[in-house]
């Protein structure tokens, strides 16, 4: 009989439960910076000076700044986490990322400012590939879901309070709540290391080291080309999670305007009520998978609910504030697929390769918004006339996209992980 203080991976229970802690404590602090930057953007382009006419499009730099050195930290960090160990990215991206908020909080230009903004998003692109990875390494079929739902909720939750202590901050200190709502974010991130000790690498890592097999190796992902559709087909699935996050939740004051709301929403308020939606999305997606044993059909369930969140969104968002706010939050709640996102991601690749693709198919999908948001610029999304047309087709493209992507995969809920890319 199995000892009820060990695990099924031959860990002690203590252990598994403090490494589930950790990297959802880990990317509670990283949805805090990364939704933060969505609160706070305008604001700190105010107090640094920014002339008006020029605020918009240089948002829009540093949101591309950090978008770009997310898909550069998924590659780096990913292959680091299959050759050095999960443990190594680990900790390395809470530094780097936590690091990088402390000095966002004392910038005085726009210059250092987009550095910081890039240095953060690669920091930042490590976090939550490495803790899927090692938590559904270190856990059983049955309770590898549980696990990385845990995960991404609580971390989720920490959009949550990016709303919350922005909102908070500006209100108090409209010319500086920024800078200490960075400097909250940097220290979080500090502390949380202290937790790393007692944290041990997974075992499925320590074997694999044993093998003659190459280990993140990127040419592995575009060949041969089945196994590169495979890595394509995760990525598009993703896709449409971010049009909300880089769309719909960001750019939530012009949309509220163009439906008629005075005064517009602003983006703290819909960051809040829209990521309370996606941790109740995720914790519902998480568990219904469990219940039902399969990822697949409970990811078609929530892109067809997104679907429908969209259309009530730019039908009736525009009859007051409480309204706008709370479609928000029911958008975000059926884009709560995220969680099972990045657990497909994790099982679909064996374990040579799991770190390399768990970590930066995340965020290639996050970066994927550059492209999307492009999209709906070109659509007419910033035009009043053309808003709600141009957001509805690039919305219902996205999520078209992903339902086919979704059905070229094959379903992995009882997939044993111990297994190698050759």
């Amino acid at each position: 009989m199995q000892d009820s203080n060990v695990a099924s991976s031959g860990r002690p229970r203590k252990v598994v439960i403090l490494a589930v802690l950790v990297a959802a404590l880990g990317y509670f602090v990283d949805l805090y910076d990364l939704v933060l930057f969505t609160a706070v953007w305008k604001p700190s382009l105010e107090a640094l000076g920014v002339a008006p006419e020029k605020i918009a499009e240089t948002g829009k730099l540093l949101l591309n700044l950090q978008l770009t050195g997310l898909m550069v930290g998924g590659i780096t960090w990913g292959i680091l986490g299959d050759k050095r160990g999960r443990l190594t990215v680990l900790f390395g991206s809470i530094v780097t990322y936590s690091l990088a908020n402390l000095l966002n909080a004392f910038v005085t230009n726009v210059e250092v400012y987009a550095v910081l903004r890039f240095v953060a998003g690669f920091g930042l692109a490590g976090e939550l590939g490495a803790g899927i990875t090692l938590v559904s390494e270190l856990l059983d079929t049955k309770r590898r879901g549980v696990g990385t739902t845990i995960v991404a909720s609580v971390g989720l939750a920490g959009a949550i309070a990016a709303g919350l202590v922005s909102s908070a901050l500006l209100s108090w200190d409209p010319l500086n709540g920024w800078r200490t709502a960075y400097g909250i974010g940097g220290a979080m991130g500090l502390l949380l290391l202290a937790l790393r000790v007692g944290v041990l690498e997974s075992g499925l890592f320590q074997n694999v080291k044993q093998v003659d097999v190459l280990r993140g190796d990127v040419r592995m992902l575009l060949w041969p080309p089945q196994r590169f559709a495979r890595f394509a087909l995760v990525i598009l699935v993703g896709m449409p999670i971010w049009f909300a996050g880089g769309v719909l939740f960001v750019f939530s004051p012009l949309i509220g305007g163009h439906l008629g709301l005075d005064p517009a929403p602003t983006a703290a308020m819909t960051v809040m009520w829209a990521y309370i939606g996606v941790v109740l999305g995720d914790l519902c997606s998480g568990l219904l998978s469990q219940f039902v044993k399969r990822r697949k059909p409970v990811i078609a369930l929530f892109l067809l609910l997104y679907a429908g969140a969209i259309w009530l969104l730019l039908s009736n968002g525009g009859r007051s504030l409480t309204a706008f706010y709370g479609l928000m939050c029911l958008v975000g709640a059926t884009t709560g697929y995220w969680v099972l996102f990045v657990t497909v991601a994790s099982e679909q690749f064996g374990t040579n390769l799991r770190s390399t693709v768990t970590t930066s198919a995340p965020n290639f999908v996050r970066g994927s918004a550059v492209i999307v948001t492009q999209i709906w610029f070109v659509a007419g999304g910033r035009e009043a006339s053309s808003s709600t047309t141009a957001t509805m087709l690039v919305g219902f493209g996205c999520i078209a996209i992903g339902l086919l992507s979704l059905w070229m995969l094959d379903e992995t809920f009882h997939r044993d992980l111990d297994y190698l890319e050759r």
